[in-house]
């Protein structure tokens, strides 16, 4: 059975539980830690979920806020739904056509 992952990005929750509200906030303990990124960057990072992150960057955040990687990524699992196929499943059982096909006619000469 596959398995269907998703993430959530808590990056915001984790700030403002340590009083930081505005993504410029993160710019300078970011730099701090030799973290270069520009303030677009910083304001992706905070608003939006990343699709690739670097791990310094990861490691700088959670040496910012003292946490864990799964203080700031909440992971979720769970059995993925299975697909509906068009197998006899879905419409009922398939209806063999040879068996309903009307006969050929046949056309004789007249005697």
């Amino acid at each position: 059975m596959k398995r269907q992952v998703s993430y959530q990005w808590r990056l915001r929750e984790v700030m403002a539980a340590h009083g930081m509200f505005n993504a410029t906030d993160l710019a300078q303990p970011l730099a701090d830690r030799s973290i270069t990124l520009s303030s677009v960057q910083i304001w992706r990072l905070v608003t939006q979920s990343p699709e690739r992150l670097s791990l310094p960057v990861l490691a700088a955040l959670c040496d910012i806020f003292d946490c864990t990687p799964a203080d700031l990524i909440a992971t979720r699992a769970e059995d993925a739904r299975p697909r509906r196929t068009a197998s006899g499943e879905s419409r009922g059982p398939v209806t063999d056509l040879a068996a309903i096909r009307p006969k050929r006619a046949r056309i004789r000469p007249q005697e």
